[in-house]
C-alpha cells in the first residue's frame, strides 16, 4: 500500500518582473507528496517494478488532482515538469523509479493534453532539501520562454526513509521573454 505522510501544495504568482508590470500574472504551482520509500531498509533490491506498477499510477493521479485544484483548469497549464528527492537511506534510483515511468508521467501529460517530455530532477537529500522542478512548454519544448524552474522545500521532508515526489506547472512562460526559440536560431543559422 502506498503510504503518503503528507501532501504539500505551493503557489507563486508574479505581478512585476524586472521592474515592469506583467500583463498576465504568471502562476507557478507545485504539488508534492511525501511518501514512505518502499525499498528503504531492504538492502539492494534488484526488481523495483512491483512497487512502481502498484504505486506510480496512484501517485500520478493524486498529484494531478492536487495540482489542478490550485491551477484551476488543465487548459491553464502551459509548462510542466517533475522532480523527486529520496531520503539519505535511499538510492537515487528509488527517486527515479516513480517519476521515470509512463505510469506516472502520462497521468499528468494526459490530464493537461501535453506532448512534450516532462523535464525532471532527481536527487538524494535530507529534510529541507530543495525540490527543483524544471519546466518546458507542454507541447513545444523549443519555446525558450517556457524554460522555467520552480523551487521549494518541505522543512521536515524527506526523512531518511522517504521519497518526495513533485509535479510542477506554470500558467505562462517567463515574464517578458526576449531570448527567441530554437527554431528561430536554426533559421538564422541556416540549419533549416
Amino acid at each position: 500500500m502506498l503510504e503518503v505522510r503528507k501532501v504539500f501544495t505551493v503557489m507563486e504568482k508574479t505581478f512585476i518582473e524586472g521592474g515592469k508590470k506583467v500583463d498576465n500574472p504568471v502562476k507557478m504551482v507545485a504539488a508534492i507528496a511525501v511518501i514512505k520509500n518502499p525499498w528503504a531498509g531492504r538492502g539492494f533490491v534488484e526488481n523495483l517494478k512491483p512497487e512502481i506498477d502498484a504505486y506510480a499510477p496512484e501517485l500520478g493521479t493524486l498529484l494531478v488532482e492536487e495540482l489542478l485544484n490550485v491551477v484551476g483548469s488543465p487548459d491553464d497549464v502551459e509548462a510542466f515538469g517533475k522532480a523527486a528527492v529520496v531520503g539519505v537511506d535511499g538510492e537515487i534510483e528509488h527517486a527515479s523509479a516513480y517519476i521515470h515511468t509512463l505510469k506516472f508521467g502520462n497521468k499528468y501529460r494526459d490530464a493537461v493534453k501535453g506532448t512534450s517530455i516532462l523535464s525532471f530532477t532527481n536527487k538524494r537529500g535530507g529534510a529541507g532539501t530543495s525540490i527543483t522542478i524544471p519546466m518546458v512548454h507542454k507541447t513545444d519544448e523549443s519555446q525558450r520562454s517556457h524554460y522555467i524552474t520552480f523551487e521549494t522545500n518541505i522543512p521536515d521532508a524527506p526523512r531518511a526513509d522517504e521519497i518526495v515526489v513533485a509535479i510542477g506547472a506554470s500558467t505562462g512562460g517567463r515574464p517578458h521573454p526576449r531570448t527567441g526559440n530554437r527554431h528561430q536560431d536554426m533559421k538564422e543559422m541556416g540549419l533549416v
